[in-house]
């Protein structure tokens, strides 16, 4: 009856244990979770926070694969705010390795749709359009339509970028259609406001290339509302700077500086060398056309100081690159050695295992034919003790 007793005891602790540890982890994913979804937004205001969590997230993820992925997603949308896309895509190759252990569907396009992005960014056409095709199909295959309506947006959109630089702006422009369509057609349309933006800034470009500046001044001036709407300063930005464009192509000066002077103020809180620049170019140059020689020395000192600051870090990057290279390969050396010397101990006990089992067979050999020598010797003289009778 006792024995009985201490069994029940047992198995109860047990539960106990499995539920306190189940309930643990439970909730560590809950954090988290709240964590990503609390930086996600900062990725335009503050990409270096956005990093930070979500290296808080993966070294705290522990046993919970998609939040470990999702934690690396957000790492690599940090480095993409940040123009650092080698870094970005690193980040995304690590979650994209961990896909094959998640369960979640959405998650694995979510995954394949960014290292798509990554591709892009980098310039690296045939891969990204390799990724993005991959992402189309799991995405059409889906049970549920209206959950992917987000992540074909954002493919299609990608392709547009794609189609823009390899083929024309006609082309470009259907696709970022598609792909805003496809966003407004999202629940959380609140949340695709940043890409929605994008996707009208990029329009709006296309339609200054082709000298239309009537759907151009429409695309930007929506770019900005629906930046506006998310509170992303730098795509606030990205599109003043566009409608200034227009502005300036149609004479219109002291309305392109009023736009682009608002764009400075947006910018300074982004620390964007890329945008800034093309600020302090777009500012220089209006006040160059209407002879406001102070103001355009000014900015165009500002512009030529930022290009060279935007050159030393492509130099440092360029830099640190090659020196994470060397690191990797040293590191690939120095577990090597260890790899090498193992090879070599177990090729020397293999030869040292063969030699003596030779040596071995080779005495056996020897015996064997010694034995048969005496044999032969042992019939041969009672052979010849035979005869003599």
């Amino acid at each position: 009856m006792k024995l009985k007793i201490d069994s029940f005891v047992h198995f109860f602790i047990l539960i106990v244990f499995v539920f306190l540890t189940v309930s643990v982890d439970g909730q560590n994913s809950e954090r988290l979770d709240s964590v990503i979804k609390a930086n996600a937004a900062k990725m335009y205001e503050n990409p270096d926070a956005v990093i930070a969590a979500g290296k808080l997230v993966v070294n705290e993820s522990e046993s919970d694969v998609d939040i470990k992925i999702r934690g690396y997603k957000l790492i690599s949308d940090g480095y993409s705010s940040k123009r650092d896309y080698k870094q970005s895509l690193k980040y995304v190759i690590k979650a994209n390795e961990l896909l094959p252990q998640s369960k979640d569907k959405l998650l694995k396009i979510l995954i394949i749709n960014k290292a798509g992005i990554q591709y892009h960014q980098l310039k690296v056409y045939d891969k990204s359009i390799q990724y993005l095709d991959e992402a189309e199909k799991l995405s059409m295959e889906y049970s549920s339509r209206d959950s992917v309506h987000s992540f074909l947006g954002v493919n299609y959109i990608v392709r547009g970028f794609i189609y823009k630089e390899k083929l024309n702006c006609d082309i470009a422009i259907n696709y970022f259609d598609r792909g805003i369509t496809e966003l407004l057609l999202d629940k959380n349309l609140k949340t695709n406001a940043s890409k929605i933006s994008i996707a009208k800034y990029n329009k709006g470009n296309c339609y200054l290339l082709m000298s239309d500046t009537k759907s151009a001044t429409t695309s930007f001036q929506e770019s900005i509302d629906y930046a506006k709407e998310t509170n992303a300063k730098s795509l606030l930005a990205f599109a003043q700077k566009g409608l200034a464009q227009v502005y300036t192509m149609e004479g219109k000066y002291r309305d392109a500086v009023k736009i682009l002077e608002e764009a400075l103020v947006v910018s300074k809180d982004v620390n964007d060398l890329v945008l800034n620049q093309e600020v302090f170019k777009g500012l220089s140059e209006n006040y160059l056309a209407l002879n406001d020689w102070k103001k355009y020395t000014k900015y165009r000192t500002a512009y030529l100081k930022t290009q060279r600051k935007l050159k030393e870090q492509e130099r440092t990057s360029v830099s640190d690159s090659l020196l994470q290279k060397e690191q990797e390969e040293k590191k690939k050396m120095e577990d090597a050695i260890p790899q090498f010397w193992y090879a070599i101990i177990i090729v020397l006990m293999v030869s040292g295992f063969l030699i003596a089992a030779f040596m071995i067979y080779v005495r056996r050999s020897e015996a064997q034919i010694e034995k048969l020598h005496r044999t032969i010797q042992t019939l041969q003289n009672d052979k010849s003790g035979n005869e003599e009778v």
